[in-house]
């Protein structure tokens, strides 16, 4: 083809922007639209159809570019028979099982760039199913904006005082004054407004609404697991903490071939649970998950807090 291009696995927060999202979010992001595919039966046809998201967007350079594209990942052994067939696909998917979403519907994501143009492939080899989504964005456009939501999604009080922030993508839940738990997606928008399931909210709007309601708010971070073991540190019993809930769940179970520490990383480890992780949950459970030792990007590898930087400074004064 003429342009340059280059294929990648998605990265996870790319993957997000492999399925339709808000009008919202596609016109910011410069989504022109997406194709669907499928291999037929057979496995070597080739039925597609396109959406348009941003019909403004698609230029002749941009429709004449795309067309390359999806002939080149179909033909050009240079990008490993990605889009030759269905067994095709499957073998580089297999290869790359670092794309995978790790989900249960089995899909691995790509990232093709030319110089002017994103086009994110969200694959799925299994026969039945569609096996190509392919979304168009304007690169620049796109980039910029998973830049600035690299930031991160501000909750606030109504009086603008930061009370937590989570990662573009990530869940809240609410709880209403009749005890009543409702879960969200957000998303992030920019700055000062953000998607709450398919709702779209300037954040002290969404602070003031929460507050007049009476809800309270905590995050349900993706960097948590759902659950992890810890010790009760008066008996040595392991204990379940679990993620958005108060206080622990006893075990009744003591090592007796390790010290209680001991038994808990292993099990943890075991579970693809870290220190850092376990620490965070454990303060989440006893101070709450908004706060600011709930969150694992705060501790060392060793679970120990990293200590502000701000506070260094002023300390080697």
């Amino acid at each position: 083809m003429e342009a340059e291009m280059t294929l990648r696995p998605m990265t996870a927060a790319e993957q997000m922007y492999s399925y339709s999202q808000s009008q919202q979010l596609m016109s910011q992001t410069g989504c022109i639209g997406h194709l669907r595919a499928d291999f037929g039966s057979s496995g070597e046809l080739f039925f597609s159809s396109w959406d348009d998201h941003r019909a403004d967007l698609k230029s002749e350079d941009f429709k004449h570019e795309f067309d390359e594209v999806i002939n080149t990942l179909r033909e050009d052994a240079q990008y490993g028979g990605i889009l030759k067939n269905r067994s095709s696909l499957s073998a580089y998917c297999w290869r790359h099982r670092d794309s995978s979403f790790g989900n249960d519907r089995n899909e691995y994501g790509f990232r093709a760039d030319t110089p002017h143009y994103s086009y994110l492939l969200r694959l799925n080899p299994s026969r039945g199913e569609y096996n190509i989504y392919c979304y168009c964005y304007i690169r620049q456009w796109l980039d910029r904006h998973m830049r600035q939501a690299e930031k991160g999604i501000r909750f606030i009080t109504p009086n603008y005082k930061d009370v937590f922030r989570i990662s573009d993508g990530d869940r809240i839940r609410m709880t209403l004054p009749s005890g009543e738990k409702l879960e969200q997606p957000c998303r992030y928008i920019d700055e000062t407004h953000l998607e709450v399931g398919n709702s779209l909210y300037n954040i002290c709007e969404f602070a003031e609404r929460m507050q007049h309601n009476g809800v309270k708010t905590i995050p349900l971070r993706s960097s948590l697991p759902e659950k992890c073991f810890s010790t009760l540190e008066s008996t040595g019993e392991m204990i379940v903490i679990t993620k958005g809930e108060k206080g622990y769940t006893p075990t009744g179970v003591f090592p007796q071939d390790a010290s209680p520490r001991e038994g808990v990383t292993a099990t943890n480890a075991a579970n693809g649970v870290t220190k850092a992780q376990e620490a965070a949950m454990v303060a989440g459970s006893m101070f709450g998950w908004e706060t600011h030792a709930a969150d694992p990007k705060n501790y060392d590898e060793l679970g120990a807090p990293i200590r502000p930087k701000s506070r260094e400074r002023d300390d080697s004064r």
